[in-house]
Parts: C-alpha cells; structure tokens; sequence
C-alpha cells in the first residue's frame, strides 16, 4: 500500500489524514487551537500553535493508520490563506502572532490604497479587490507596528509566509522558504498573469521583496521532511490553499467545471482554464492549483454567512439543540411561506460587496413559525450561492452545467435540492468529503509519481449523490426575485 500524509491546516483547528493510493481516508486526527482577539475586529493566531497542533495530528494519523514509514510516498499541506507570519530568519522566532485572514485591523490602509485611484491596478495584477482579508496590508501592518521590524526586513533578516510557507520551513527545520502559486494569488503581491512577484505592488505596500518565499507549481517536490518534526523523512510534493485544493480535489480540472464548499461560509470557485481574466461581476480572479507548469486560474466567489445561519438559529434564536436538527424543522413545512431571510451578519459578499448590509428577515405574517424561519434560513444559503453562480457564468459567457460540492452542510439534502432546483443544473455530492486534504494529496502524489495524471485522478472521483431539479425555470427565476427584493431591503441606508 501507497499513501500520502496531507495536513490540512484551518482556521480553527489543524488536521491530519492518511490517503491510499486509491484516494480512500486511511486515518485522520485533528486538534484545535487558540482563537485570539486583541481587540474587535482584530484575530489572531500563535504561529507555534499552528506548527504544534499540526505535527501532532501528523503523528496521530500515521499511528492510527499503522502503516510502515516506507510506506508514506509524500506529505501535502493545505491551508488557511491570506494569514500572515513574518519571523526571523536566523532564530525562526515569530515577530508577532499570525494576522488571521478574518482580521479587519488593516482596512484604513485599504481604504487609502484605493483613495489613491490604485484598485484598478490592483485587479489587473492580482484579480483581487483591495482588502484587508488579503495578506499585501497585514504585512505592511506588521512592519510598521512591530518595533524594529522594517529595519529587520530592510536589512534581509526577516521572512514572510502564510501558512503553508510557515509550516514548510518548520518541517524542513528552515531549509525551505517557499510556496505554491495558489497561495501566492491570495497575498495581492503576486502578478498571476506573468506568474511572478510584482515589484509595483511591492512599493506601494512597502513590502521588501527579500521577505517574500519562492514560488512553485502546486505539484512540486519543495523539500523533504526532518525526521524530528513528523516522524518520518518524505518529500513535501504538494501544497495549495485550501478552496484551491478542494476545487482540485473534487477533480475540478477544466474550464467551467465548479465547486462549492458549504461550511461556516460558502466558498465556490470555477476553473476558468489557461486565460486570466479578471471578473466584471464582483468576484475575484484567482490562480487554480496548478499540476504542472502550465498557469491555470479560477474564478471566486465567498458568502460570508451560510453554515453560520444555522448556528445563530441554535445559539442566537435557540429554535434547535443541534445544528443537524435544522434539516428536521425545516422539512416540516412545504416552504418558506413567503418568508425571507438575509444572513447579512458582517455584511454581503460577492457579488453583492455591501459591507453595511445587516441581517434582515421580512415576510412575516401571523402564520409565520420557527419552522418557515428555519426554512428560509437554509434557502438563504441556496439563494446566495445562486448569485455567485449567476455572476460566474456571466463572466465565463457560457453557463456552468453542473455543482459539485463538499463542506459539512453538503450533508444536507434538503439544502442540496433546494440549491439544484434554484440552479437547474445537477448537484453532485461525492463519495470522498474530504476535498480539501484529497487535493493537497492528488499534488503531492502527482509530484511522487503514485499518479500518473489528472485523466487517472479524475477517474477516482465517485459520486454518491446527485441532486437533480425538479423545479420549474419560471418558479426559481420568482423566487431569486423575491431573493433580490430582499437584498435590496437590507442594504437599504
């Protein structure tokens, strides 16, 4: 037996799993770690933490998985993105704690960036939106803020990196400073178009470019691993952020074919092959994992609030004990009952961008109960994945014929056949969940030759259901009406 350790580091806890060479989960462990919040608005992690957590989970999963060490071809690292580390490069010591992706400190300096007329160059180079979830002001913010940090980094002695960078220089005890392409499309530093750093951006973050890591194919033999951190000597051959590596994952390898992962938000990314393109609909452009050296690119897009709406229906309205039990009261009724609700909690995302939009519920009538609350709850997470899939097939000029998804509330069948119905296209659930860690894996083993090519990857991929449409076109265009109507109600000033 072959197999491939992927550690998939997220935003609240690191996990580890052992894939076979026929891409079934072998073993898995996980462990959370701290949430820091210095102040509102302001999340922070320990970057030890991170590299702890995450190499004790590595050693749990090998254990469970009992299998011989020779028997490990590559290690594959997915991660949370845009979070930002800086540290010495002679001690390896953090100069501060990682700047969550989540972390809002830095929108002045955003807001500053984009006075200055500089958002359009921004998008040409990066496909991004000026933002402070990107990494570009987070580690001008550290610069500035952290004393004698720019004089460190002007004289060459400090290191910048997400997190997959973060943990690739711990396993290979600082032998490797590097990243892969995907993760560098996500800093607003990188050119995604030439494929390389960009030294204009560069000079208005402040960003001295001898912080930055080398940049390689997701695919890649980066480096092999220190015995002391894993437990084991392996090649580290594939790494890519963590939506990236679930677009490859769920074997997501060409043009238009997409994927939406459903979890405390909704994050939907569509290859959009070889051609950059930046959107004219309110996504972002982004580098796709790429196999081999041939640039690929993505559109995406994120909803902010999705499995979050159930949470708050739990703890905030306390009309469930469980958040599986949300798919038991919603089904009790045939709809909604003419109820709407927006889950503009931290305002609307793509393609929306209304920061200011609050959570908004209309509709109501006397007839209404907590079960048409709860049903227009889950519809709103259909209803806002249905927008961004709209403003991508605008961008691509042709329409997106199937949705492939993963995340927890993918387990949802009322959700996935509501979303089918809206969409009238099939939404395909499959048989492997774990999309996320399963990318990073295909990668690395791609780079370690247990695959021969995408053909043989995308013949792994099983589906275990299809959610097809039953709805009419015209019935789904009234309610995505009704939908608008209510957006616009909520981001009404």
């Amino acid at each position: 037996m072959i197999c491939i350790l992927a550690l998939d580091q997220g935003t609240s806890s690191s996990r580890a799993i052992v894939f076979d060479e026929r891409g079934t989960v072998r073993a898995m462990a996980q462990r959370e770690f701290r949430q820091i919040f210095p102040q509102p608005g302001w999340v922070e992690h320990d970057p030890f933490e991170i590299r702890d957590t995450q190499f004790a989970t590595a050693r749990e999963a090998l254990a469970s998985a009992a299998i011989d060490p020779a028997a490990v071809a590559a290690v594959a690292i997915a991660n949370q993105r845009e979070t930002t580390i800086v540290w010495e490069r002679a001690s390896g010591r953090p100069i501060h704690n990682a700047i969550v992706w989540q972390d809002r400190r830095t929108a002045p300096l955003c807001e500053t960036i984009r006075a200055r007329g500089l958002a359009p160059l921004v998008a040409q180079r990066t496909g991004l939106v000026v933002d402070a979830y990107f990494s570009a002001s987070k580690i001008a913010w550290l610069l500035e803020n952290v004393p004698g940090a720019r004089a460190q980094a002007s004289r060459g002695e400090l290191a910048f990196g997400t997190v997959d960078t973060w943990l690739a220089w711990q396993l290979t005890r600082g032998a490797v400073h590097a990243t892969d392409v995907s993760n560098a499309s996500r800093t607003m530093l990188y050119d995604i178009g030439r494929g390389c750093w960009d030294d204009e951006l560069l000079g208005i973050f402040g960003v001295p470019r001898s912080m930055l890591p080398e940049v390689h194919p997701s695919s890649h033999v980066y480096g092999t691993s220190d015995a002391a951190a894993i437990g084991g000597v392996w090649p580290i051959a594939g790494i890519a952020g963590d939506q990236q590596a679930a677009l490859f994952g769920q074997a997501c390898f060409r043009a238009g074919m997409a994927k939406n992962t459903y979890g405390t938000g909704c994050f939907l990314l569509m290859h959009t092959g070889e051609r950059f393109q930046p959107s004219r609909n309110g996504l972002v452009a982004t580098a796709a994992a790429q196999p081999d050296d041939v640039r690929r690119y993505a559109l995406e897009g994120s909803v902010f609030v999705a499995g979050a709406v159930v949470q708050w229906l739990r703890d905030g309205l306390g009309a469930i004990e469980r958040s599986s039990d949300v798919e038991a009261l919603a089904s009790s009724v045939p709809d909604a009952g003419g109820v709407s609700f927006v889950p503009a909690f931290t305002g609307l995302g793509a393609p929306y961008w209304k920061p200011h939009a609050r959570g908004t519920i209309t509709g109501l009538s006397r007839g209404t109960t907590v079960a048409h609350v709860a049903r227009a709850a889950l519809d709103s997470i259909a209803f806002q994945s249905a927008a961004l899939l709209a403003a991508m097939g605008r961008d691509a000029g042709a329409p997106i014929t199937e949705l492939r998804v993963d995340g927890g509330a993918a387990a949802n069948d009322l959700l996935m056949q509501f979303q089918s119905d809206l969409l009238g296209i099939p939404v395909v659930r499959p048989a492997i969940t774990e999309t996320t860690a399963l990318g990073a894996a295909y990668l690395a083993g791609l780079a370690a030759g247990v695959w021969r090519d995408i053909d043989e990857l995308a013949r792994l991929w099983r589906v275990e259901r299809s959610f097809l449409p039953t709805m009419s076109r015209d019935r789904s265009a009234s309610l995505m009406s009704d939908w608008e109507h209510a957006v616009r109600q909520a981001t009404a000033e």
